[in-house]
């Protein structure tokens, strides 16, 4: 019969609960946004960056869950903890399939604005969010948590990068760099996601 942990104090988790609800709220607009763009200007660094978006929220979900009470099993960390870092390799995978097919000349990048502004947005918000969700992993000690919060690092790292490519390609025109970009992020998310499903709750070793 698998224990019974607690996690923190009731004002933890009910702290977790209000940055899991903001995250998922958030995560709504960039993936709509992200994703949109990324089909009108047929960028593969906004594609990367929408599927980061699609994972963090669908870890989000996963991380409020495992917090709708302040006890849960030890096997149900263990497995939200796990489902978060497999999403991450999910993500490389998806960035590669598609910076290759770029790069091959299946498709070439065009400008996108409304891409700019909310890479610019996620590189505000999204490592407020780490930080947050990385302190109350330390309190907590939850290793599901410290996977969250090193996919909402991702996204930040991610938004950069990406903006970097889009950005090259709308001012100098080099449609290369907006796949070569999102291929660079590539052994940051693999790093993460092997962290993740190692189980690591922040500042644990």
């Amino acid at each position: 019969m698998a224990s019974v942990v607690k996690i923190g104090s009731p004002d933890h988790a009910q702290q977790i609960r209000q940055v899991q609800v903001f995250t998922i709220v958030w995560m709504l607009v960039e993936v709509l946004v992200s994703l949109f763009s990324a089909w009108r200007a047929h960028s593969p660094a906004l594609f990367a960056f929408g599927g980061d978006s699609v994972i963090e929220l669908a870890s989000a979900v996963v991380v409020l869950w495992r917090f709708r009470s302040g006890a849960a099993c030890e096997t149900e960390e263990s497995r939200a903890a796990r489902m978060a870092g497999a999403l991450l390799f999910v993500l490389a995978a998806c960035v590669i399939t598609v910076s290759a097919l770029s790069l091959l000349g299946h498709v070439e990048p065009k400008p996108s604005v409304t891409g700019i502004l909310i890479l610019l947005l996620a590189a505000v918000v999204m490592p407020l969010l780490a930080r947050a969700k990385r302190k109350l992993s330390t309190l907590t000690g939850s290793a599901a948590l410290r996977a969250d919060a090193a996919e909402s690092a991702v996204c930040a790292y991610l938004s950069l990068v990406a903006l970097l490519g889009v950005g090259l390609n709308t001012v100098w025109h080099f449609p290369w760099a907006d796949p070569v970009a999102a291929l660079l992020i590539v052994p940051l998310i693999l790093w993460e996601g092997r962290e993740a499903m190692r189980g690591k709750a922040c500042g644990c070793h």
